[in-house]
């Protein structure tokens, strides 16, 4: 069963408009753990740190730890280290952060939180002791545009080495925090403020509704003390012992799966009948051993329209144990051609029917998936790809290649869409380690190609992947699409629409 969410519950029985305020800190609260001790990782891994550099920083963060330097302090000794440095790259520095270390930090019930507050028309905005360049990617991912953080001082777009006063930090962030409800009328008495340090306590005493997300010893006591409502995420942040355990049993259960059908496929002769068992009980087992449920809208059209070419969206590894539990049967696959050498695993997808592609050398990826052509049309089998190529950051859904549509025309067969709305909360990317969730799939109708040509394609492409960003909640693509011949008998299709207006751009939040 999910976990309740008392907060995300209030919100979403919340008084609406946009005269109240969802303010959130970032480190902790948004994401799991320190941007900042991430920042200084990467930078030590990348040797861009000198040796006397690394000793400073040390002892500048020990004495913050110590309580013998405030937060002030160890601003104006990170800010010596900026000195001469150009801002440029550290807008690159700080996109690159985000790619490899912080958007798989974000917990997905805040996520769920601040389109809540969204929803319900709040005016949502990070107010953070953090600095621009480790806030704005994450911020530009949950669509937040107002940001009030600290800053380092810049001049003809180079770090001078001095800090921009106040810093937003403890009475800092409630100055943040009145320019921003004077510069939106606000008012801060009806609003929310999430943190989940006592460093916080100026500014979560300023607002009517102060709620500490999962809150250190000494805002826990306080909270206790003043009634405030809390609550904690597993979600994210250190694995404990056995979310590593269920991750490797799952991971590992392919191979018993693949060894359970052997039976089948020397008593019977059949390979086809011995992957079909093998597959089916590697999404059930996987699944069920990492906690994963599955909340499925439309099952049916699982089953209606085979052969076919499903199509889905990528965001985690998970995504694999999902579909086998969901298709179970008479699947084919496309994966990167770096899959085929993991030992044992390969071999296994490759007997188990799975093509690798090249992803880089487009002409090679469609003379590869030839064969896939015949165990369509010949075997009746059904082939299940990403058209975005890879795995995506956020749930924010990518490009589509226009591979698995060539592939229905020419198979003549149609696309079902399989929507996955939250795998992310499972295993995001670049995370090992798979959590327990509750996983939302919607399964589109199955769409037409029978009146589709090559001509025509980026049309069809553009309207399909619509059908996902409505099913999503996204902004659509723009552009023109042209309507779907009417199908056969017996043939269901989707009905199109016309893409909506694609929504402008976030402006780039402003430093307080």
């Amino acid at each position: 069963m999910p976990r309740p969410q008392p907060h995300l519950e209030e919100v979403l029985g919340s008084e609406p408009g946009p005269h109240i305020a969802a303010l959130f800190d970032f480190d902790g609260t948004i994401i799991a753990g320190y941007s900042a001790t991430a920042m200084l990782r990467e930078k030590f891994q990348r040797r861009e740190m000198s040796v006397e550099e690394i000793a400073e920083t040390a002892q500048v963060i020990a004495q913050h730890s110590l309580g013998n330097i405030g937060f002030s302090g160890l601003m104006t000794a990170a800010a010596k280290f900026m000195k001469g440095v150009d801002e440029e790259s550290f807008v690159t520095f700080g996109e690159e952060l985000y790619k490899k270390h912080i958007a798989r930090k974000i917990y997905p019930e805040t996520r769920a939180i601040i389109e809540a507050h969204r929803a319900k028309g709040h005016r949502v905005a990070i107010v953070s002791s953090a600095t621009i360049y480790q806030i704005e990617p994450t911020a530009r991912d949950l669509g937040i545009t107002d940001i009030k953080c600290s800053a380092y001082e810049i001049e003809d777009g180079v770090f001078t080495g001095e800090i921009v006063r106040p810093l937003c930090f403890g009475e800092g962030k409630v100055l943040a925090a009145e320019d921003l409800a004077a510069e939106h009328g606000l008012d801060l008495d009806q609003s929310f403020f999430y943190s989940d340090s006592d460093d916080d306590i100026e500014l979560l005493e300023r607002v009517g509704k102060p709620r500490p997300l999962n809150p250190n010893l000494k805002l826990k006591a306080i909270a206790d003390e003043r009634g405030w409502p809390v609550q904690r995420f597993a979600s994210r942040g250190t694995p404990s012992w056995v979310d590593y355990t269920r991750t490797i049993y799952a991971t590992g259960s392919l191979v018993g799966a693949f060894a359970a059908g052997l039976p089948i496929w020397a008593l019977t002769r059949s390979q086809r009948e011995a992957v079909n068992f093998s597959l089916g009980l590697f999404g059930d087992f996987a699944t069920a051993i990492t906690g994963v449920e599955l909340e499925v809208e439309d099952e049916r059209h699982l089953w209606s329209a085979r052969p076919c070419v499903f199509i889905f969206n990528h965001q985690s590894k998970a995504d694999v144990m999902i579909l086998a539990k969901l298709i179970r049967r008479d699947m084919g696959a496309v994966g990167k051609k770096e899959i085929r050498d993991i030992p044992i695993l390969g071999k296994l997808m490759e007997w188990g029917g799975t093509v690798f592609v090249d992803r880089a050398d487009g002409k090679s990826a469609i003379r590869a998936m030839e064969p896939l052509v015949d165990a369509i049309r010949q075997d009746g089998k059904s082939i299940c790809i990403a058209p975005e190529g890879t795995r995506t950051l956020t749930p924010k859904l990518g490009a589509f290649k226009k591979g698995a549509f060539h592939l229905a025309m020419q198979a003549g067969v149609p696309i079902v869409p399989i929507v996955i709305h939250n795998a992310t909360d499972v295993a995001p990317k670049n995370e090992f380690v798979m959590r327990p969730a509750t996983v939302r799939v919607t399964v589109l109708p199955p769409v037409d190609t029978s009146g589709w040509s090559v001509r025509s394609l980026a049309s069809h492409v553009r309207e399909v992947r619509n059908m996902f960003l409505r099913t999503l909640g996204q902004a659509e693509e723009e552009g023109e699409v042209e309507p779907a011949k009417k199908p056969p008998p017996g043939k269901a299709a989707a009905k199109p629409k016309k893409a909506a207006a694609k929504k402008p751009s976030p402006r780039k939040g402003r430093t307080a």
